[in-house]
């Protein structure tokens, strides 16, 4: 799909107004300048409490920089400095229920300076950014977060739920079966790109997905000068009877207390098949020396627990991982398919008030959604819009929102609700943005 550049968009000028009041001055950083450019790496660094940045760190990393729209905040008295809060932005595909995409407005390196808290900064940041994505006519926003418990306020559900694993090999085993195909170690220099060509073939299966980068791939591939394990990662990519990559598994050993027994940490496993994902996860489950696999952001429906002889091996923990914001509401309904015919009447209450009305959704036999707005007419369904924002992957499930309070409607309305937003495959998100 062809989208716009967000480094065109220029800040909200809402925000920017707001901030002047309080002494700080919002703009988008000229990332062709290296001193500021350098000031707003260190920044986001420091604001993920990272070490100091080395001048390769910062080289590395620059690259992925330059193709984003950097937004920093400053004292207006400073603003060569360093910026006292970041975010970036960048226009992405969204894989959605059924297979097609819509754009998405990714945002990352959400950051405020301790010196400079309550002073409606991040509010600022947040909003700003979601004005800038309806200006430009994007349907989505999407993030992934450090704290659970900001970005409801400004719309934002919690819609790609991800499953954290972890499995006692001694006990676990694995199940019988011959499979085709063969296993290689790859070497680090050829790790990047082998994860980076498997991710974009099957990234469209499930939805959730975006694209990764070649920052991100060369981090997951101990690339980065930043990355302390650097010199413990490994790879192996499955080829499939042609000869083909299909699936590449990325992972560090650790020693268990001089034991000189392992824990094996998967970094990424992506697989576009399912002989490539099972024997992956077999050649971690029956490395040598390795009593226990540990593996987060995968799927949770990942068939991890029936690859191995004793479930009871396998420890699951389902988390929060991919939250997303809908800014135009009949565009991103329309984008998605939905599981089940349905005809409701849905109240959205929008604080910002970009979703907020009265809508009609209908959805004929093929799955296809239209969707106007209504006057006059009763709600057979109403909730919030990072309720409906959490349901738009098909991951969580309605009659789990209605049953916590976060729907209101009828029976019936409710049960048809959750038969269409449902998602098949399941929703998943394996990357950090």
């Amino acid at each position: 799909m062809t989208l716009i550049d967000a480094r065109e968009i220029p800040v909200d000028p809402t925000s920017a107004a707001r901030l002047a009041e309080g002494g700080l001055t919002y703009r988008i950083v000229d990332f062709s300048d290296p001193v500021r450019a350098t000031a707003f790496q260190r920044a986001v660094t420091r604001g993920f409490l990272g070490g100091e940045s080395s001048a390769e760190a910062l080289a590395q990393g620059r690259e992925t920089f330059e193709s984003r729209r950097n937004v920093g905040v400053y004292d207006s008295d400073a603003v060569d400095a360093f910026p006292v809060a970041t975010t970036n932005s960048w226009i992405a595909p969204l894989t959605v229920p059924g297979g097609a995409e819509v754009g998405m407005w990714a945002i990352s390196v959400v950051t405020v300076a301790s010196t400079h808290r309550r002073r409606g900064i991040a509010r600022a940041l947040l909003e700003g950014e979601l004005r800038a994505a309806a200006a430009a006519g994007v349907p989505v926003a999407g993030l992934t977060v450090s704290e659970a418990t900001i970005y409801g306020r400004y719309g934002f559900g919690p819609a790609v739920p991800a499953a954290r694993f972890t499995v006692d090999t001694r006990r676990a085993g694995v199940a019988d079966g011959a499979l085709p195909g063969r296993l290689e170690y790859v070497a680090k220099e050829e790790l990047a790109a082998a994860m980076g060509a498997v991710h974009e073939r099957s990234r469209r299966a499930r939805p959730g997905q975006i694209p990764g980068w070649a920052g991100r791939w060369e981090g997951y591939a101990g690339l980065s000068p930043a990355d302390a394990d650097r010199d413990k990662v490994r790879g192996v990519r499955y080829l499939d009877e042609e000869g083909e990559t299909r699936g590449v598994l990325v992972y560090t050993l650790g020693e268990s207390d001089g034991t000189f027994r392992f824990s094996l940490s998967v970094r990424l496993l992506v697989a576009e098949t399912a002989d490539a994902l099972a024997s992956l996860w077999r050649f971690a489950l029956q490395h040598d020396l390795v009593d226990r696999v540990e593996a987060d952001l995968r799927p949770v429906d990942d068939p991890l627990p029936w690859l191995v002889a004793d479930l009871r091996g396998v420890t699951k923990v389902e988390h929060d991982h991919g939250w997303l914001r809908i800014l135009d509401l009949p565009a991103a309904l329309t984008a998605r398919r939905f599981s089940a015919p349905v005809d409701l009447v849905i109240r959205v209450v929008d604080s910002l008030g970009f979703a907020a009305g009265v809508w009609r959704l209908r959805v004929d036999g093929t799955g296809t959604g239209a969707v106007e707005a209504v006057h006059g007419a009763e709600a057979d369904i109403e909730l919030d819009v990072a309720t409906l924002s959490t349901l738009y992957a098909g991951g969580v499930r309605g009659s789990a929102l209605h049953a916590a309070g976060r729907i209101v409607g009828g029976a019936a309305a409710v049960e048809s609700l959750d038969r269409a937003f449902a998602a098949f495959p399941l929703p998943a998100l394996d990357i950090w943005y």
